[in-house]
């Protein structure tokens, strides 16, 4: 590590690896900096001051009290997602997809990237397989109809309206909304999907028990420890009492790792606020206490390996694209980054989330699980056969 400003110093023992990630994204040192991070993290917590640890309390409280509620959500996701439709265009492939994909091994498995086989086109392509594996896990079937909480920006809502479903999907993000009903309405396949602009916990009165399947892609992370058990009610309500399956995908903490009252650190800070991310078993018993069995697991998978090559794709790509389009456009939408070195520190944030996401998933201090949920009991109506069907 190279220290060109005396302010690294600072930030890191007022603010450890949030202090840090400031340090990067102002330019204070040179290094490669997540990695350097969490290699040292254990050795660290001797910087702490006594203002860092009480402010480190208060934060977990006030997160874990209002983090995540009706008012904060909309902002939130503001923060997330609102920054820049063309910001966004320029790391993502075609179908704008932001979530961890799933590699096929023909395009070299999850270091495809870093061997000569790689191709412009393969993260397109696992992002499809990805939205492909989430809807056969859902078990929906030309007529059946979908919830989707988290639009992103359309992909998986147009994919499954492709199949023959129609899909209603939830977002806050304005700029998703749009962009997602545009190309929603590209595909001819507007009569087949509604996007809604409201928070999941205002659902209308009518959707109750009129959905096969659920699917939930990278969204129950800003549900919050509070409003877990509502979130699992409201699916139970809004699912069909028999034959109804949930998927859901969610970045996990190891069991090791995992603590009811979060820090604020850089990704809660700056890239998803106020974050949540519980561990696969504490996702599991919550759901289970909440709905009281009403919905059984059926599978937990792990695909951690394949966000890191994910999180490698996007810097990549981030990089290449760069320049004159990409800062005009967010300039446009976000005038403040004009100012001094705004648009440069802007620039590093994304960088620093690059890595510090990447070398997370990769050392397994991050997961990513595929959860799928399936009502338990067959009804007098069904049989095995159409059940797995």
């Amino acid at each position: 590590i190279t220290v060109i400003n005396g302010d690294f110093w600072v930030r890191v023992y007022l603010s450890h690896d949030l202090g840090f990630a400031e340090a990067y994204m102002h330019g204070d040192f040179i290094a490669s900096p997540a990695d350097l991070w969490i290699q040292n993290r254990e050795h660290l917590p001797g910087l702490s001051s006594y203002a860092n640890h009480a402010l480190v309390t208060l934060f977990g409280l006030n997160v874990r009290a209002f983090g995540q509620s009706p008012s904060n959500a909309k902002s939130n996701a503001m923060t997330g997602y609102d920054v820049c439709n063309d910001c966004f265009k320029s790391f993502l492939s075609k179908d704008t997809t932001y979530s961890c994909v799933v590699f096929l091994e023909k395009a070299g498995g999850v270091r495809g990237d870093l061997t000569d086989t790689w191709t412009k086109e393969d993260l397109y392509t696992a992002q499809i397989n990805k939205i492909h594996i989430l809807l056969e896990k859902a078990r929906l079937r030309p007529g059946d109809r979908l919830l989707e909480f988290g639009t992103d920006w359309g992909q998986l809502a147009i994919e499954a309206a492709k199949m023959g479903c129609t899909v209603d999907t939830l977002t806050l993000s304005v700029q998703q909304k749009f962009l997602a009903e545009r190309r929603m309405a590209e595909e001819g396949l507007q009569d087949k999907i509604c996007v809604h602009l409201h928070d999941y916990r205002n659902l209308p009165v009518h959707f109750q028990h009129q959905f096969d399947a659920f699917i939930c892609v990278e969204m129950i992370e800003a549900v919050g420890i509070k409003y877990l058990p509502k979130f699992f009610r409201i699916l139970d309500w809004a699912l069909k009492p028999d034959r109804a399956t949930a998927v859901i995908t969610a970045t996990t903490q190891p069991e090791s790792r995992f603590s009811l009252y979060r820090t604020e650190d850089y990704a809660r800070k700056y890239q998803w606020p106020n974050y949540f991310c519980p561990s696969p078993t504490y996702l599991v018993s919550t759901a289970d206490a909440a709905i009281q069995g009403k919905l059984a697991v059926e599978s937990i998978e792990q695909f951690a390996p394949h966000y890191a090559r994910t999180l490698r794709e996007w810097a990549m790509r981030f990089q290449k694209t760069w320049g004159p389009d990409v800062t005009q456009s967010l300039l446009k939408s976000q005038p403040p980054l004009a100012g001094g070195e705004n648009l440069g520190i802007f620039k590093r944030k994304w960088e620093y989330m690059y890595v510090y996401a990447e070398i997370g998933y990769a050392r397994g201090y991050t997961g990513l699980h595929h959860f799928t949920f399936v009502r338990p009991s067959l009804e007098p109506h069904d049989n095995v056969l159409t059940r797995c069907d």
